[in-house]
């Protein structure tokens, strides 16, 4: 193992979602937003491993808007409270894809 420290960064994504059978969305409900908190090694990657997560879900991403990593976040004076942290440093300990929030749809 080597000592290099990881280059992993979290990257904060809202990614829409559209229906499909077996996605866990409430009835009548068009699709959803979902905040998320992916690691990578660059934003990419996290677009990448989070699309592929979604998809294994039976979920129907649709667009993936990156919002950066913490600290371009923070230069560009985004609010970010303490669970939100806590949530961005469990994606980095744990390598992970993490739905922070769901937000449903209806017409």
């Amino acid at each position: 193992m080597s000592d290099k420290p990881s280059r992993q960064q979290v990257y904060t994504l809202l990614v829409e979602i559209g229906r499909k059978a077996g996605d866990g969305l409430p009835e009548g409900a068009t699709g959803a937003a979902l905040m998320i908190y992916a690691s990578g090694v660059d934003e990419a990657e996290a677009v990448r491993e989070t699309v592929a997560i979604l998809k294994q879900a039976d979920c129907a991403p649709l667009d993936v808007t990156g919002y950066g990593t913490l600290a371009e976040r923070e230069a560009e004076g985004h609010e970010i409270s303490a669970e939100e942290r806590a949530l961005m440093q469990r994606a980095l300990d744990e390598n992970s894809v993490i739905v922070a929030q769901m937000t449903p749809f209806f017409d």
